[in-house]
């Protein structure tokens, strides 16, 4: 409850601030500027029956956005996470490493501010070491963005987003986080 609750003020505070940020930027819109390729790092924090085992998630991730109309781009992100796991009765839980490649949506609501939905697969890359049964697992992802213009056609990315992951194991629990993707992007 209590990292729901984190999760939930951080969430509206980058939205806040995006939106005073969106008030003072030029009316050029982010969306005009061709294909945009992008590379990042990300950080989450798993919830629900997930946060029992796992503490944080870090990876990174390569993005293009393919500009298909006014304000709309097709999506295609590639990446790797890794799930630390916790100490539980003095046994280290084994780490998860997820490989997951995901296609979908950006829509840019104002000429920065977007939200995006993907969906694909992940793949699981130990899955003997953590003893999984499933080696690929549906995911999907609606985030909420805003580039930050650096000059020319290059911006940095940040969004926040909920991913969530079919289970591991047969009738076991879906794997979800929060998480934040921080990223370099340049238009080609």
């Amino acid at each position: 409850m209590k990292t729901t609750f984190k999760i939930s003020i951080l969430s509206l505070a980058f939205a806040a601030l995006s939106l005073g940020v969106n008030a003072q930027s030029s009316t050029k819109s982010s969306s005009n500027n061709g294909v945009r390729l992008s590379i990042g790092a990300e950080a989450g924090i798993p919830v629900g029956d997930f946060n029992n085992a796992y503490n944080v998630n870090l990876g990174g991730s390569l993005q293009a956005d393919i500009p298909v109309a006014t304000d709309l781009f097709v999506t295609v992100n590639a990446g790797y996470n890794t799930f630390l796991g916790k100490t539980i009765g003095g046994v280290d839980v084994k780490n998860i490493q997820l490989i997951p490649a995901k296609a979908g949506l950006k829509y840019f609501a104002t000429p920065s501010l977007y939200v995006q939905a993907e969906a694909g697969a992940s793949f699981v890359a130990n899955k003997k070491d953590i003893g999984a049964t499933n080696s690929t697992l549906f995911t999907y992802a609606p985030q909420i963005g805003y580039l930050f213009p650096v000059g020319g056609k290059n911006y940095i990315d940040a969004g926040v987003r909920y991913e969530g992951n079919t289970p591991l194991v047969t009738n076991g629990s879906n794997l979800g986080f929060v998480g934040l993707r921080l990223a370099y992007a340049f238009g080609l």
